[in-house]
């Protein structure tokens, strides 16, 4: 007998949910740099996702207020609100860096 013949248990299923960074400012003000987070049906824009985190409420919707200058990248590459996410991706969200 291989281990291929012993019982495994059901397979687990992920929950759908994006891996979501936060730096800077954002990583201090909200007390995390990252986070799992299962999608809700109908968040699959950036937009869709801010607003979800903003509804948190507190510190949530002050720092990622629409108004509150927030940049994001998805898997790497900035994004804008329109972009669509998906289970799996990876959602940056940092300040503008000014230069000097």
């Amino acid at each position: 007998m291989d281990d291929s013949d012993l019982y495994q248990g059901p397979a687990v299923e992920q929950e759908p949910a994006v891996r979501v960074l936060y730096f800077a400012r954002l990583k201090e003000a909200l007390g995390r740099d990252l986070e799992r987070l299962p999608l809700p049906p109908g968040v699959d824009t950036v937009a869709a996702l801010r607003a979800h985190l903003q509804a948190r409420g507190g510190v949530w919707a002050s720092e990622l207020a629409p108004g509150k200058p927030v940049r994001v990248a998805v898997n790497q590459d900035i994004a804008s609100g329109e972009t669509h996410i998906r289970a799996g991706d990876e959602v940056a969200f940092f300040p503008p860096v000014t230069g000097g």
